[in-house]
């Protein structure tokens, strides 16, 4: 069965509705978030609308506890900080009573399904071989899917060495028995990998598989609404560059 995961979809939803899109396109069953429904983007309570009905599994990330007050928004920089202010202030009652209900972390038909990793599910930041390696060895999976840094990745580890290997575009890669994956998905709303375009991961579970999909999408009609909405330059100039 074929399911479509995302992440980090921060409030775009001009990339979610693109996403959607493509993952019905390509057959996908089931959808899951990672979190980080909303910061950043201009569309906070659309987007959760949007993918709770369709949602098998859902996760809360870090930007979505700081909206809700419950996480320190002096732990974001300056920009991130001032669009999660905006954001707390958009948040329609429905939207933050679904948000609180939300784990970090939740297993799903024997996978692990965290925001940021597998020993800190909401905080930190899985960017290199050593910090997988630690996570590997923090908790026990056979898969893990997560986001959190807006970059996709797949680390494996062989019961001895981590590996870190890119995830090609719209190209399915198998999971090899015998070792041990955690699968970064990227971002849907704001990639930071050099490509702008929307990202998020299928997963087909019968065939053990994932495929990153790469998916465009009108980004100068979101800066545009985050212009209007009054929400800082640099968050909506970065788009363009997917940075």
């Amino acid at each position: 069965m074929r399911h479509a995961i995302l992440s980090d979809v921060h409030g775009n939803l001009e990339a979610l509705e693109a996403v959607l899109e493509d993952a019905r396109q390509q057959g996908a069953r089931r959808l899951l978030c990672l979190g980080d429904f909303v910061g950043y983007g201009p569309d906070p309570n659309a987007c959760v609308e949007t993918l709770r009905p369709q949602l098998s599994a859902a996760l809360v990330g870090n930007h979505d506890l700081a909206a809700l007050g419950r996480l320190d928004a002096r732990r974001f920089n300056l920009f991130a900080r001032a669009a999660l202010e905006w954001t707390r202030e958009q948040l329609s009652a429905t939207v933050r009573a679904y948000l609180e209900r939300l784990k970090p972390r939740e297993e799903f038909e024997g996978v692990l399904l965290v925001h940021a990793s597998p020993q800190d599910p909401v905080a930190e930041y899985i960017l290199d071989w050593e910090t997988a390696d630690d996570n590997f060895r923090a908790a026990e999976f056979s898969l893990c899917l997560f986001g959190h840094t807006h970059v996709p990745v797949r680390f494996a580890h062989d019961g001895h060495r981590t590996y870190v290997f890119p995830l090609p575009v719209n190209t399915p890669v198998r999971l090899e028995a015998g070792f041990r994956h955690l699968v970064n998905v990227g971002s849907v709303g704001q990639p930071r990998d050099g490509d702008p375009r929307a990202a998020y991961v299928l997963w087909d579970s019968e065939e053990a598989t994932v495929e990153l999909r790469r998916v465009p999408y009108p980004v100068e009609a979101v800066q545009v609404k985050m212009q209007r909405k009054g929400l800082p330059r640099p968050l909506w100039e970065r788009l363009a560059e997917g940075r």
